[in-house]
């Protein structure tokens, strides 16, 4: 079974994903793997700095994701410029690890952290749609902490991104993200179980 984790910015994911890499899943970190594809020379790195500009680079050659957030999250048409540059080659280089993996004989279930699975529509890579889910103000508390972001880039981001009810209405599972973590860990056991359980009607 594969399949994709996502959910909007600070609810949580990363968190998540460790659990079931706990359970025995391979993880996938699309947000790792976009970073491979636009390593410093590559062919994904030189797409970005000619759509983007050299502003977009850091001293140490590699793409500054700060400036490059900041240019495109307050912008959809950059924002789509964007995403066709990268989603292409991060989907390409997913399909090339669950396939070495399996190769290398691993039989479990794959799990992709995937933040914009839906925006990208790459649902067609996986078997069903995770949900991870939490309050507002438990996002904005999370990305002050973790990304030293202001309230008003919190909410720049969470306007870039699809609402909470469109994600919803996609999924088949969703992981509330709303307690603490024991209770975060009882929620993805359960939805753990449901990967093995019969199909309806089996």
């Amino acid at each position: 079974m594969i399949v994709g984790l996502t959910g909007g910015i600070g609810t949580g994911k990363s968190l998540v994903g460790g659990m079931l890499a706990e359970l025995g899943a391979l993880v996938i970190d699309t947000d790792k793997v976009g970073h491979d594809v636009y390593a410093a020379g590559s062919e994904g790195w030189r797409r970005l700095v000619e759509t983007f500009g050299t502003a977009i680079v850091a001293p140490d050659g590699t793409i500054d994701r700060k400036r490059l957030g900041a240019i495109v999250f307050g912008d959809a048409e950059r924002r789509r410029a964007l995403n066709a540059i990268v989603h292409p080659r991060i989907f390409q280089e997913i399909q090339r690890a669950i396939a070495d993996r399996r190769a290398a004989g691993f039989t479990g279930h794959v799990v992709l952290e995937a933040p914009v699975l839906l925006e990208a529509r790459g649902t067609g890579l996986v078997d069903r749609v995770w949900v991870v889910t939490a309050p507002r103000a438990a996002i904005h508390e999370r990305l002050a902490g973790s990304r030293d972001l202001t309230a008003a880039e919190v909410e720049a981001r969470m306007a870039a991104q699809l609402a909470d009810a469109e994600r919803r209405a996609h999924a088949d599972l969703i992981i509330e993200n709303d307690g603490d973590v024991a209770a975060l860990r009882r929620r993805v056991e359960a939805a753990w179980r449901t990967l093995d359980a019969p199909a309806p009607g089996a």
